[in-house]
């Protein structure tokens, strides 16, 4: 029996792909190399944020089945990967993951089967990284014998406005054929697909959009320390700019940047730009300011136990909401380990309040969670706001907080600091 698409890899991309495509009438499947990730697909449960219980009910009413066996992927007319692409211990692209199902999928590849990876990585990958181990797996050639494509996610955990669905999806191919076959399968469930003229395009583009985040977070953090110097209200500054109804988008500063996405897909732009040859300036920059944004904020801490008369070795910060983005259980690249571990360094007692967040691990061990928030916030020497979930309601921390610095400028009050 064959079905329309089996997805290669359940988590933040793959799955909310699947859902979308059973809720369009598409015979799907997965195939995850996880157990655990499988079993509690299988049990009728989601381990994905935006992805409910409800929704997997009714994804397995159509049909919509999680397996470890990869012979599922041969049930399929379309196949796309979805698997994570990370760093590397020393901080370059690591396509392990990829190359790995590139391996699964070529020895299960049948003619005419529509391959489309949806990884982020650096333009070429599909072409030199997937194309060569599909073709030398399988013994067919892609773009005669099997259609080879690429389609950018663009997953935004938490967004309820904007879906796979009714987010536009970038597709290309690697002859005009596959981006055809890959424009008619995404058109079925999407509402706009747009045509990239090759892959490296499309992967590109990927690169971009996150790239153009990465850049414009670390000018506004940069401009904040600058802000802070000269006794200017960086966050009024911002708020006047962004008054204007053109030529300015409005990015906000914070603590750093995390999450799978901006700080790490830049690397796989410039990592390829070295390669070629070529120095991305700008984005080396960004990544001093973003990446020295953890220290600055333990700086700032210090400074303010300081005006207090207390030695941050004898202090105790209560961090609030240590994910990367608010309201979701999301602890990818936080930059609320940075902090912790820079406060650790000075010897001050670091706890943390997240409601999204059973346990807070980072360099040196875990982080002591609190679920009571006023009973913490009367404990703390000094609070830091990281995360602004929207459980946090500013009036409560500036009355309980005896001290409390404000990163996401969402709290006012004599005892507030904003970042």
């Amino acid at each position: 029996m064959s079905v329309d698409l089996a997805v290669v890899g359940l988590g933040y991309v793959g799955l909310p792909l699947a859902r979308q495509a059973c809720d369009a009438g598409l015979a799907t499947v997965g195939f995850d190399i996880a157990p655990a990730v499988v079993e509690t697909l299988s049990s009728g449960r989601s381990h994905v944020h935006d992805v409910s219980t409800d929704d997997i009910a009714r994804m397995r009413e159509t049909g919509f089945t999680a397996s470890l066996d990869p012979a599922i992927i041969a049930t399929a007319d379309t196949v796309v990967i979805c698997v994570p692409t990370g760093l590397s211990p020393e901080g370059a692209p690591d396509l392990g993951a990829v190359r790995a199902a590139a391996r699964t999928v070529g020895a299960r590849l049948r003619p005419e089967m529509l391959v489309v990876l949806e990884s982020t990585s650096y333009p070429g990958t599909t072409e030199e990284v997937l194309l060569p181990i599909l073709e030398s797996v399988s013994g067919m050639a892609a773009g005669k014998e099997f259609h080879l494509a690429f389609s950018p996610e663009r997953i935004d955990p938490g967004n309820r406005r904007f879906t796979v669905g009714n987010t536009p999806k970038i597709v290309s191919g690697v002859t005009p054929l596959c981006a055809k076959y890959c424009a008619a399968f995404y058109g079925r469930f999407i509402d706009t697909v747009v045509v990239a003229r090759g892959t490296r395009e499309a992967e590109m583009a990927k690169l971009l959009e996150n790239t153009y985040r990465y850049v414009n977070i670390a000018l506004v953090n940069e401009m904040t320390v600058f802000c802070e110097t000269m006794g200017i209200d960086a966050w009024d500054v911002l708020h006047c700019a962004g008054t204007k109804p053109f030529g300015f988008a409005r990015f906000k500063p914070g603590p750093g940047v995390g999450g799978h996405c901006i700080p790490v897909d830049p690397l796989y732009l410039s990592s390829k730009a070295q390669s070629e040859g070529f120095t991305f300036s700008l984005l080396s920059a960004a990544r001093d300011v973003n990446d020295g944004m953890p220290g600055y904020v333990v700086g700032r801490a210090a400074a303010m136990l300081a005006g207090q008369g207390i030695d941050p070795a004898d202090a105790e910060v209560l961090l609030l909401g240590v994910t990367y983005k608010p309201d979701v259980p999301d602890v990818r690249e936080s930059p609320a380990a940075g902090v912790a571990e820079g406060l650790r360094a000075l010897g001050t007692t670091v706890a943390y309040h997240d409601p999204y967040v059973a346990e807070f691990a980072v360099a040196g061990g875990s982080i002591v969670g609190s679920a009571d928030l006023p009973a913490a916030l009367a404990r703390a020497d000094l609070a830091v706001l990281l995360q602004d979930h929207a459980c946090y309601d500013s009036a409560v921390l500036a009355r309980l907080s005896r001290s409390l610095l404000d990163t996401r400028g969402k709290v006012a009050g004599s005892r507030v600091e904003m970042l």
